[in-house]
């Protein structure tokens, strides 16, 4: 049998209140707490905080404080990865973000979500993963929604709203996000 878990992270419906899951968050709130609030600053400190929270995070990883997540160990990120200012993650499936990607203020990547019938969403919830490919630049206010994959060389405009995936090398925009035009096209 799945441990509660193992259920969130396979993206099937699991139960939030599960005493490991908010061990887990309560760990993360507390580096949270540490980076946002005692830190604030990105100092020699502050990087160790932003590495053992998340720990799959590959060389020139910055977060500009302050920002928050649910877990922290289920962001994994390529090179050269910047967040900006307000930036939240809700990694309670997969977040995994490639390489040379930008995110601008106030960036919300939302993973978790919840059953449409009532009576289910009392108790259970489910994330989907989201991939962000190498070379892609959020723009600020972004949303991202849960199982969503951007493509490599994509950017998406400010205050866009991402309900479907976006292929590789476009410039998506707007509310729902949709394609305006491609990029990198030599």
């Amino acid at each position: 049998m799945k441990t509660e878990k193992e259920k969130m992270i396979a993206g099937e419906h699991y139960s939030a209140v599960d005493a490991t899951l908010i061990k887990d968050r309560r760990r993360a709130k507390n580096l949270l707490h540490r980076l946002n609030v005692i830190e604030y600053r990105i100092t020699k400190k502050a990087r160790e905080i932003i590495k053992e929270l998340i720990p799959n995070a590959g060389a020139n990883f910055y977060i500009e404080p302050p920002f928050h997540c649910d877990y922290g160990y289920n962001i994994e990120c390529g090179e050269n990865v910047f967040f900006n200012v307000n930036c939240v993650v809700l990694d309670c499936a997969a977040v995994t973000i490639g390489s040379n990607v930008f995110f601008a203020p106030g960036v919300q990547l939302y993973t978790a979500t919840h059953p449409l019938e009532a009576e289910l969403r009392k108790s259970l919830e489910s994330a989907l993963p989201i991939s962000i490919g190498d070379n892609c630049w959020i723009g600020g206010n972004s949303v991202i929604c849960p199982g969503i994959t951007i493509g490599n060389g994509c950017v998406i405009g400010a205050g866009s709203v991402v309900t479907k995936d976006i292929p590789e090398n476009s410039l998506a925009v707007g509310n729902p996000a949709k394609v305006i035009r491609k990029l990198n096209q030599e």
